[in-house]
């Protein structure tokens, strides 16, 4: 192992809407061979959570905070004065502020998605927030022929996409990120740098290159019933999960595969859903092989994770005015056809002319072997992939890690890896604690967790405390799990030990507290009154319907 004298760079890579065993190194179907190298030569987590959401997993991750302790406890709309203000407020500080505060260069390509104005530069942007160089989008979600929100520092570059017939904006986060470490090498030299790369796949709409979407052509041909029990198999064999877990049973409001009436249509959706992460792929190693071409790889920390789990969202028909005004789709293609939005079975996603996404039935698997989805935090929704690799700091290539972990713990490993301080004080503002531990003496060995994992997204709500876990899928009663014996969640517990449940819910009600965590209730009330007509008022678009 090389004796690195000198500080590690930092590379964080996030992606979007992803379950849990899709890449290939978690028993996943898709090629990605590029990560799968990463886990090799590195450390894989089993048991690492996000957030259950886009905007406060990025929050989370950026500040080593809570979501509801930045501003950010739902999404990136302003739900005050009884919700939250959604933008990374000023009593937080991100890891591009922390880490340029202490000697670091600092740069994001991606999406940013913490911030609620997205077409007007403010101060929750990310050369605001810490960054000194920055290509993505600002927005939640795009059309990835022809982005909307395109940025680069804080300049609306719209018209590159427009003007470039080759033009994918997967392709475009890579190749920028990989463009920021040749060009830091050359214009800094030994500085050490960090470097986030927030992709937008897999999310929604299902646009993919047709060389992409063509290599699957075939490969889930076996529908999601049987490819789940065999994702299930190879998971077990790999380690990524105990043999004694059983599968969640197929979604109820998802037909058994033999009965499935759009086969065809079904298939491309999945097709077009692996394309994305196979391009993300391959982008990634593009962004390794600048780090070789410059010397700095065995000195460089990798982290790889997903915002949350599978998304289950069905698109409607209609964009509805959050789509087109929130700036994740576009009315019409670069050439001037009009885009058909929906999930209909009659037209094949990938091409611009569509915006669709790819259903319950393929979320199921690709959360295989949980249950539920994106939004809630039950297992499906907050479980991730998690890859880490630092060839001169790992001593053991290819460990995989069960230890429980969250994305709070991000900003502490990054700290104790660097060496920088993590500031009470910033820009004037007071900075609360970070909330997490760090996982750099987990990568070496499995520990014990001796604090509680928390979670809250819409009224779900999670605490996990040593092999237990509480929670609730929101409006219901709290459930609880023993996550050594039944990590799918398939026997409730809570009727056996009441006591346990009330000890835990305490709990979670005094860090709710703690953190700032709104009620749903709450918020549901004033939306409600919100949404009655009034002069000169809007009704707001629905949520399962928009790029949240």
């Amino acid at each position: 192992m090389e004796n690195v004298t000198k500080r590690p760079n930092i590379i964080v890579i996030l992606n979007d809407d992803m379950g849990y065993s899709d890449i290939g190194c978690y028993g996943g179907e898709v090629d990605t061979p590029n990560l799968d190298r990463l886990a090799a030569n590195g450390v894989r987590l089993t048991q690492f959570y996000n957030t259950a959401r886009c905007s406060p997993s990025r929050a989370s991750l950026l500040t080593g905070l809570h979501p509801h302790q930045t501003g950010i406890g739902v999404l990136v709309e302003d739900q005050r004065p009884e919700g939250y203000a959604g933008n990374l407020n000023k009593n937080c500080v991100t890891l591009a502020e922390a880490l340029g505060a202490d000697g670091y260069r600092t740069y994001m390509s991606g999406k940013w998605h913490v911030a609620t104005d997205k077409f007007n530069v403010s101060d929750t942007w990310p050369k605001q927030r810490g960054f000194d160089r920055y290509y993505g989008i600002i927005c939640g979600a795009a059309n990835y022929y022809h982005p909307r929100t395109l940025t680069r520092d804080n300049e609306n570059i719209d018209d590159e996409a427009q003007q470039d017939d080759a033009y994918y904006f997967t392709d475009a986060i890579s190749d920028n990120a990989a463009r920021f470490v040749r060009e830091h090498r050359r214009d800094f030299g030994e500085r050490p740098f960090f470097l986030y790369a927030a992709y937008t796949a897999p999310h929604w709409p299902l646009h993919a290159k047709p060389e992409d979407v063509g290599k699957y052509k075939g490969r889930f041909d076996a529908g999601w019933d049987l490819l789940r029990e065999e994702r299930l198999e190879r998971m077990a064999r790999m380690g990524i999960i105990d043999e004694r877990w059983k599968l969640s049973e197929r979604d109820p409001d998802v037909p058994a595969w033999e009965d499935e009436e759009h086969k065809a249509w079904r298939l491309r959706c999945m097709e077009v859903y692996a394309a994305q992460i196979d391009c993300m792929d391959q982008g990634i190693g593009r962004i390794v092989q600048a780090l070789e071409e410059t010397g700095e790889l065995d000195n460089t920390l990798i982290l790889f994770l997903a915002d949350n789990g599978g998304c289950a969202e069905r698109l409607a028909p209609s964009p509805g005015e959050a789509l087109l005004q929130g700036g994740s789709a576009r009315a019409r293609t670069k050439s001037g056809e009009p885009v058909r939005f929906g999930n209909d079975p009659a037209l094949m996603p990938g091409e611009e002319t569509t915006y669709q996404s790819y259903g319950i039935a393929w979320a199921n698997l690709s959360n295989t072997p949980f249950r539920l989805y994106k939004h809630w935090v039950h297992e499906g929704g907050i479980a991730t992939p998690f890859i880490a690799h630092w060839p001169a700091r790992m001593t053991e290539a290819g460990a995989v890690r069960h230890s429980p972990a969250q994305l709070t713990d991000v900003m502490a490993t990054v700290l104790e890896a660097t060496g920088a301080p993590y500031p009470s004080v910033y820009d004037g503002h007071v900075i609360p604690p970070c909330e997490g531990q760090s996982l750099l003496s987990l990568f070496e060995a499995d520990r014990e967790r001796n604090v509680p994992l928390y979670w809250e997204h819409e009224g779900n709500a999670a605490v996990r405390l040593g092999k237990w876990k509480l929670v609730r899928k929101y409006p219901g009663a709290w459930e609880l799990y023993d996550m050594d014996e039944d990590r799918t969640e398939l026997n409730d517990l809570a009727g056996a030990f009441p006591e346990r449940v009330r000890e835990m819910a305490a709990l979670y009600a005094a860090w709710a507290g703690r953190c700032g965590v709104v009620p749903r209730e709450t918020i549901a009330a004033w939306e409600e009154k919100r949404r009655e007509p009034q002069t000169g008022s809007r009704t707001r678009g629905g949520e399962r319907n928009d790029s949240r």
